[in-house]
């Protein structure tokens, strides 16, 4: 009999192949050859709460380094639970490969304790879901998974292996497979041309920067593109940072809920050059509302169709390639007008007025300067979905790719604290602070537990008002009142104590900053716990509304 192996180490041995430094997950009985076998591997188990948190914290690692983050479950609801950080991952264009256990083949195609279509359910949300129908299969599969989660447009994909085919021997033959490395596409000599013609003829064009400018490292690129056609850029709130905020040229980001300071930039422009932008980023009717603007698509795939994105010239291949190409196609250079810096000095007067503020609770923006003032310009923040995002993402100033992240795809509340564990694993020599609404941090506040146990130091910033903030903003500007969103939190110090981390409650204005310096400096998981007065964002977007000229 020719010498064997376990499936479980051979699936081992293919994730090893890939790269995987971490598995993020909760072990069951269906899979753990498969989590015991990787006690002989290079790769860590991160064991968490809660499946969600696994997923939240694969997106992020993905996100962060570019290689899919690997989340494992066992079968059922452990694999369900997993389903809304998969959906967040694809729809954040986030390399991800989720892996969960399934009952035996003996049993799949009948009635049975836990037997559920979970492929089935998984496909929506991915880009190729399917299950190992036998051992010998895994290599092939996994090879797939990966080449499938990180090529083109990035998503997740989901892997179901049954628990026999989990627990079989196979031959000593099977190994993992060469992994076969994507070439960089050249974009086309022609729809160079056609751009450049485009740019010709153009008045005032404007460059919005995506998150598809972040993942392929166009930040570069894109400095250089700006600078040598003397252009304004405005970024995505998931392209913060592409472009750095202290840029000259530099706009700020597109995203909040009303008309702002940026968009009287778009108001003006009549060709819009998109870079690495995605419709699921931001709606373009907000920047293209009669659908008259030229559009020139620069990306690595194609466009989405939509009646507000009407492209007149798709330069499809590598980003900093065709920046580069079409930079050198144009032959004029245009005008920076005074929108653009008064655009500036506006967000920076917001900035430093709220610096200065002093009411206790305390004033948002007085929460993002001092943020801003604690953090390194490479220092890692995770703005929660709520207000928080509002807030941090349309005046927290960025300077690098990736150092400030939300969820502007699927939007997801509850995935900062998970992430920010992902974070600090990813960049161990970098500040990690998750910033969060008290709604979204006790969505997933037990995964504080797997950073005191895996010694992963982050600090959590806790916006404290009791009620979910974004909702009663939306239903005080759209009905005039506000009803079934407060609610009650723990005592946030003891919360975080007792769960082995350190925690701080703000006290007032001033307390804040040096509160947050401390934090950072402990090199141990800290929570800060800090109240906020959201009456802000009436009158926020109260201004924005009256706002008809950036001057």
């Amino acid at each position: 009999m020719s010498a064997q192996q376990d499936a479980a180490r051979l699936l081992v041995r293919t994730l090893e192949a890939e790269g995987v430094e971490y598995v993020f997950g909760i072990p069951g009985e269906e899979n753990i050859h498969f989590v015991h076998a990787l006690n002989d591997s290079s790769i860590r188990y991160i064991l968490v709460r809660h499946e969600q948190g696994a997923a939240f914290m694969a997106e992020i690692y993905g996100r962060l380094t570019g290689r899919a983050g690997v989340a494992s479950a066992t079968l059922g609801p452990g694999a369900i639970n997993l389903q809304l950080g998969v959906a967040d991952a694809t729809t954040n264009s986030t390399p991800v490969v989720a892996i969960s256990a399934q009952v035996g083949l003996d049993r799949i195609y009948k009635e049975s304790h836990q037997v559920i279509d979970l492929v089935s359910l998984f496909r929506p949300i991915t880009k190729w879901s399917e299950l190992a129908p036998r051992a010998e299969a895994l290599p092939e599969m996994v090879r797939k998974a990966f080449k499938t989660a990180q090529t083109e447009r990035p998503g997740a994909v989901y892997l179901a292996i049954p628990e026999d085919v989990e627990a079989a021997k196979v031959s000593a033959d099977l190994a993992p497979l060469p992994l076969n490395v994507v070439r960089t596409q050249e974009p086309s000599a022609s729809q160079v041309a056609r751009a450049a013609d485009v740019l010709a003829l153009a008045r005032r064009p404007i460059v919005l920067a995506g998150h598809g400018a972040t993942r392929a490292g166009a930040g570069d690129a894109l400095v250089h593109f700006s600078e040598r056609l003397g252009l304004p850029v405005a970024t995505t709130f998931n392209g913060k940072g592409v472009f750095p905020d202290d840029h000259p040229n530099a706009l700020g980001a597109v995203g909040f809920m009303r008309h702002d300071y940026v968009n009287f930039g778009f108001d003006e422009a009549d060709v819009l050059i998109t870079v690495g932008y995605e419709l699921q980023e931001f709606d373009p009717v907000k920047i293209n509302p009669v659908a008259d603007k030229k559009i020139v698509h620069i990306h690595q795939f194609p466009a989405e169709v939509d009646d507000h994105y009407p492209v007149a010239v798709g330069v499809q291949g590598d980003i900093s390639r065709s920046l580069h190409a079409l930079a050198d196609s144009v032959h004029r250079r245009f005008d920076l007008n005074g929108t653009g810096h008064r655009i500036r000095e506006m967000l920076r007067e917001e900035l430093a007025e709220g610096a200065t503020e002093d009411g206790f609770p305390l004033s948002p923006r007085r929460i993002v300067s001092d943020v801003r003032a604690a953090m390194g310009r490479e220092d890692i923040v995770l703005a929660d979905t709520g207000a928080v995002k509002m807030w941090m993402a349309r005046m927290y100033p960025t300077y690098e790719p990736n150092t400030l992240i939300v969820s502007n795809g699927l939007s997801s509340m509850g995935f900062s604290v998970p992430g920010a564990i992902a974070a600090k694993l990813a960049h161990p020599d970098r500040n990690v602070l998750a910033a969060t609404g008290d709604g979204a941090f006790l969505m997933n506040s037990q995964e504080l537990e797997t950073a005191v146990r895996e010694n992963v130091p982050i600090t959590v910033l806790i916006w404290d008002d009791s009620a979910y903030g974004l909702i009663e903003w939306k239903m005080d500007l759209d009905l005039g009142t506000s009803s079934h969103i407060k609610f009650g939190n723990p005592d946030f110090v003891t919360y975080a104590e007792s769960f082995g981390a350190r925690g701080h409650r703000v006290e007032s204005a001033g307390d804040l900053l040096p509160t947050l310096r401390k934090a950072l400096a402990e090199d141990a998981v800290s929570v800060v716990a800090v109240p906020v007065d959201y009456s802000h964002n009436l009158r926020l977007t109260d201004k924005l509304g009256e706002l008809t000229d950036p001057f």
